[in-house]
């Protein structure tokens, strides 16, 4: 069974255009922000820090 060499899919070569998404505000007060930030978070500090609020002259962290 499935002797052919021939495959049933088709290949097309012509590419393809990537249509982009608008890009949509998030609310980063909403419920379901406000509950992941109690969970990552260990203060007030490390939640702003994770919403993109760093303290200015604030070391950098290392990667793991």
């Amino acid at each position: 069974a499935g002797k052919g060499g021939k495959s049933k899919r088709s290949k097309s070569k012509g590419s393809r255009k990537k249509t982009k998404k608008p890009v949509s505000e998030v609310d980063i007060l909403s419920p379901a922000a406000m509950l992941n930030a109690y969970y990552i978070s260990h203060n007030a500090a490390a939640c702003l820090e994770f919403r993109g609020f760093n303290w200015p002259d604030s070391p950098k962290k290392k990667g793991k």
